[in-house]
């Protein structure tokens, strides 16, 4: 447990970062405690670590947590992370594509359970999507991402940054800005300074709606063409008439004029309940 990344590096015959997997690691322990302390994670809890890179924070997470469960993706990894938690009890370490592992099977028996990721920033929003969307017993997720990809997660409506990922972060959690962490910070540096973000679950989504596949799908057409209206998005979506979308939102109290990033969490979920 007390094995340092550079020993094990060096103990594996060396690492290169590889810049196309968007390798950038944090190994300032106390700035990896500071971040474990925002999630609130204890010792009766499971850990999905996504992207465990040289194993700082694993080793970190193990010592607190029930178990750790770890999804890295880089072969050449894998080895360094075998030595630095060669010694951790309650340690499991899957080799794979994290869009593509098949997470019910690795986190079987170890449910409910927290997510713990510092991600390649391509990744962001497919992987929160997948996180969001996954139906699985979530308590939090807690990831680390590019300042900009922060900002489309905790964006307010009528924002550029208001879309799809913001509401549907806001319907499944609470998401908040745990810390804002300079590009200094890592290991190589990044180009832009990132942001750790706490997602906890909700026990129930924030809006009621009766059809969750229909209210994500007039999100989603909300803002397919942001330049058009809301009523033009839905004509396009659910092949209506002009009549047939404005009578629609009519009947949601909204405007024919509307634009998609204008609606609230509360206004996509009357829109949604509105018969067509």
């Amino acid at each position: 447990m007390k094995q340092s990344y550079k020993k094990a590096r060096a103990k594996s015959g060396g690492f290169q970062h590889k810049h196309s997997l968007g390798q950038n690691f944090l190994t300032d322990v106390g700035l990896l405690e500071s971040l474990i302390d925002e999630t609130g994670v204890g010792p009766e809890d499971h850990i999905l670590e996504i992207g465990p890179g040289g194993g700082d924070m694993t080793r970190l997470l193990a010592g607190r947590c029930k178990t750790v469960t770890a999804v890295e993706l880089d072969q050449d990894l894998i080895p360094i992370l075998r030595v630095v938690m060669e010694k951790a009890e309650h340690f499991t370490l899957v080799q794979g594509d994290i869009l593509r592992v098949n997470l019910p099977e690795i986190m079987a028996g170890k449910m409910p359970f927290h997510v713990v990721a510092n991600i390649p920033y391509y990744l962001t929003t497919e992987l929160l999507t997948l996180l969001l969307s996954s139906g699985l017993p979530i308590r939090s997720v807690n990831v680390m991402v590019q300042k900009e990809a922060a900002q489309r997660v905790l964006a307010a409506p009528s924002t550029p940054e208001y879309g799809p990922l913001a509401i549907r972060a806001r319907y499944i959690a609470q998401p908040r800005l745990a810390r804002i962490v300079e590009a200094a910070c890592f290991t190589p540096p990044p180009k832009v300074d990132s942001a750790f973000l706490c997602m906890p679950w909700r026990d129930a989504p924030a809006v009621q709606v009766r059809d969750e596949k229909r209210f994500f799908k007039i999100v989603n057409a909300a803002f397919a063409l942001r330049r058009k209206t809301l009523c033009n998005n839905l004509i396009s979506a659910f092949h209506l008439s002009r009549e047939e979308a404005a009578d629609w939102l009519k009947r949601a109290n909204l405007s024919e004029t509307i634009r998609g990033e204008a609606l609230t969490l509360q206004q996509f979920a009357d829109l949604a309940n509105a018969e067509t």
